[in-house]
């Protein structure tokens, strides 16, 4: 793919593509949709808050109808107001139960509007928006999203918390009928005895009394109903690989794999896929909260790569899922943009060494050098094998030793990471190991770390995980690095993938001499940011050895959903976990079990 993408601005003088320009699809509909959904929201919650939002007689009149239907009216006008608000979100993005939702919710809120504050302007607005749903209600067709059991607890949380704020400016909203003059504890015991259906200990003049009390009902009833209705919907699980999904992959790995160092990464379990019309490409993905995201490059034939992308399109629109793509390559961002109007932007640097040219000796590599050779003098030896070569009781050892060294509680990877270590249909892993023979012999005998590195294509390998003993001597990525390299020319392997840089040009041209004030503090920010993402700390130690750099790009609808994008990359890597606490957790069987599963991709630099 040597042109140009038309209709933007593709390459840099360096002959890089940087970023390409295309415009957002229209979708003025469902977001007008939305915002009128908010407003009445808004309004329906308001009139069940103010009961003198709006003066009236006929609000006179109705406070001496029998019963209690402005009580009623309030409550209805505030629940039906709170979940116009929650649903104003998915009609943005098309959801048909959404629209289904608003469509009962609109009639019952202009009831409410006028039963209770007598607003024709309120109901006209209801009204207005219920004719909009109906007449363009062929824009909202969405499927559901894939759901698990904690949107339950953060139903149950966020709304509560917003139930119990909004309680309180309810409880305070008539200072005129208040009896005394109630401190913000007994508003608050108030509000939590409401909520549950009792009496608090803050009184009302006249028929006030009732109005609040059932507004606080209303309330808990709408917490507690959603957070049932969440926990016990049926689960709609994220798509997985199928073991004729996997075959397939192999295959198209087995003849195209050589293209991408990210290829094998497309076998993680958790992640589903799409082919193309005649099979020859996929498109692997993995949905996280509401972001259909791609990693790497489509799988197969490049010819076939725009059926497979189409196909990825489709999917994301039946959805109304944020289409977006992580870590693929310059062909794959020049293909995606062409095919799909989208946008690319670099997001860093794949570090790349070619065997033949590595070597220890120079000036440049000193530091390396004496690191691995003082780590050799203290009496640690490397072992660079493939997975098949392994013995049954070895391999276990590895698997514990690399589960139980894992740095976080949250398995991590998506992108560049495989999520296992020896299954039987990755034989042609490569795994570097170090020991040290002469200390007493650790729940792991004298294993001290360990490096897997997944295939690329028939001469190259990729750089899957990297875990020690905390308690080994530093430097062991660099000892096992080295190791690797050293031993490639034996095992057929001629290039080596070590590890992902983000925003590495941001870093090396602001350290420069004649850095221009905004490249120093955007370089500044990076290493901010590095306390908590090793954003330097990974280019710094990538770039110990002398690798060459292949830029990776994120793909993109529009500017505003790239926020949007990196929290749900967060999520997907593993940095930011939205998931129900572990006593909370409900096992579900797994498709194939797996030995190990290991998906974080860390690096500790020296």
């Amino acid at each position: 793919m040597s042109g140009g993408v038309p209709g933007g601005d593709t390459r840099h003088r360096d002959g890089r593509l940087h970023r390409i320009t295309r415009g957002p699809r229209p979708e003025a509909v469902p977001t007008l949709v939305a915002r009128a959904c908010t407003l009445v929201g808004l309004l329906n919650v308001a009139a069940g808050v103010f009961p003198r939002f709006r003066y009236s007689r006929m609000h006179a009149l109705a406070e001496v109808l029998p019963g209690a239907l402005g009580p009623f009216a309030a409550a209805l006008a505030l629940s039906s107001g709170i979940l116009l608000l929650l649903l104003a979100h998915g009609l943005r993005r098309h959801k048909r139960r959404a629209w289904r939702a608003a469509v009962v919710l609109l009639p019952a809120g202009a009831v409410a509007q006028f039963a209770y504050r007598h607003s024709v302007i309120g109901v006209v607005i209801s009204l207005a928006l219920l004719a909009l749903l109906l007449r363009h209600r062929s824009e909202f067709t969405a499927l559901p999203d894939p759901r698990s059991r904690w949107r339950a607890l953060a139903n149950f949380v966020l709304l509560g918390a917003g139930s119990i704020l909004l309680g309180l400016v309810i409880v305070s909203a008539h200072p005129g009928k208040v009896i005394g003059d109630p401190s913000i504890t007994e508003r608050l015991e108030h509000v939590l005895y409401g909520l549950f259906g009792f009496e608090g200990p803050v009184g009302y003049y006249g028929n006030t009394s009732w109005t609040v009390g059932f507004s606080l009902g209303a309330l808990g009833m709408l917490t507690a109903l959603t957070t049932i209705y969440l926990a016990f919907r049926p689960e709609h699980p994220a798509a997985r690989l199928t073991e004729d999904d996997e075959t397939k992959l192999r295959a198209l790995l087995d003849k195209h794999g050589a293209r991408d160092s990210l290829g094998h990464f497309a076998l993680r379990r958790d992640k589903g896929v799409v082919f193309s019309p005649s099979g020859k490409a996929a498109v692997t993905y993995r949905v996280v909260s509401g972001v259909m995201l791609a990693s790497g490059d489509p799988i197969g034939d490049v010819e076939a790569w725009p059926g497979a992308i189409e196909r990825f399109m489709d999917e994301a629109k039946a959805h109304s899922w944020t289409p977006a793509v992580m870590g693929c390559s310059e062909t794959g961002g020049e293909v995606w943009t062409r095919e799909t109007g989208l946008d690319a932007l670099e997001l860093g640097d794949e570090a790349v060494v070619d065997v033949a040219d590595f070597s220890l000796s120079g000036r440049a590599m000193r530091n390396v050098r004496q690191m691995v050779k003082r780590i050799e003098r203290n009496g640690y030896e490397t072992r660079v094998r493939r997975i098949r070569d392994l013995g049954e009781r070895e391999l276990a050892k590895i698997q514990r030793a690399a589960d139980d060294w894992r740095g976080t509680d949250t398995e991590r990877g998506f992108s560049m990471a495989l999520g296992r270590i020896g299954d039987p249909n990755d034989g042609d892993c490569l795994i570097a190991t170090a020991h040290k023979a002469d200390e007493a012999p650790g729940p792991y005998g004298d294993l001290k770390a360990v490096l897997h590195f997944v295939p690329w294509g028939k001469d190259g390998v990729s750089l899957d995980l990297m875990r020690r003993d905390r308690s080994a001597d530093p430097g062991m990525n660099e000892l096992l690095i080295v190791a690797a390299l050293q031993a490639a020319p034996k095992l057929g392997i001629t290039r080596v993938s070590l590890n992902f840089a983000m925003f590495r040009a941001a870093l090396a041209r602001g350290e420069k001499i004649g850095a221009g004030p905004v490249l120093r503090a955007w370089r500044g920010l990076l290493v901010f940011l590095s306390r908590w993402f090793q954003i330097e700390s990974l280019y710094k130690f990538n770039a110990k050895f002398r690798p060459h750099w292949e830029p990776r790009f994120v793909v993109y609808r529009s500017s505003k959903d790239l926020p949007r994008i990196g929290f749900a990359a967060m999520q997907a890597e593993g940095f930011v976990t939205l998931a129900l606490p572990r006593f909370l957790r409900r096992g579900t069987p797994q498709r194939r079990p797996c030995p190990h599963q290991s998906a974080e991709r860390e690096m500790q630099a020296a």
